[in-house]
């Protein structure tokens, strides 16, 4: 069972607009997991969320012990760890369903500033820019 470090970002072009999320995993027996994924018309919270929902899925079907996440959104951060309210219903049903999801496992999140979570920001804007091209 393995410890893992996931760096999350997701990203759109307008708020709303074409989105996309990027993953970064560390600690996985097969080596690091590098995900850009086109997630439709969303805003950035939404994104933001997808991404994180992505880290925890990958986690779980990994059979982590432990998923410690790098997030640059405070939003996301400060509502996982109860800080912060959901005012948003889609917000809301999203952090619904990765508390449920990371109290599976080991689960810590913290934010990390903008530039520390580049190469998962690049993920997330490949992921758009190869959609929209």
């Amino acid at each position: 069972m393995p410890d893992l470090v996931a760096y999350v970002d997701g990203g759109s072009l307008g708020n709303p607009g074409p989105s996309g999320i990027g993953v970064i995993i560390d600690g996985s027996d097969n080596g690091e997991i590098r995900i850009a994924k086109w997630i439709g018309r969303q805003d950035n919270n939404v994104a933001e969320y997808v991404a994180l929902l992505e880290a925890l899925q990958c986690a779980l079907a990994l059979k982590a012990r432990t998923l410690h996440v790098y997030s640059d959104s405070e939003v996301v951060v400060r509502q996982m760890k109860g800080e912060y309210r959901c005012r948003s219903a889609r917000l809301y049903s999203l952090n619904f369903i990765c508390r449920k999801l990371a109290r599976s496992i080991k689960f810590s999140i913290s934010h990390v500033r903008r530039e520390n979570n580049a190469e998962a920001n690049g993920l997330a804007n490949a992921a758009v820019r190869h959609q929209t091209s």
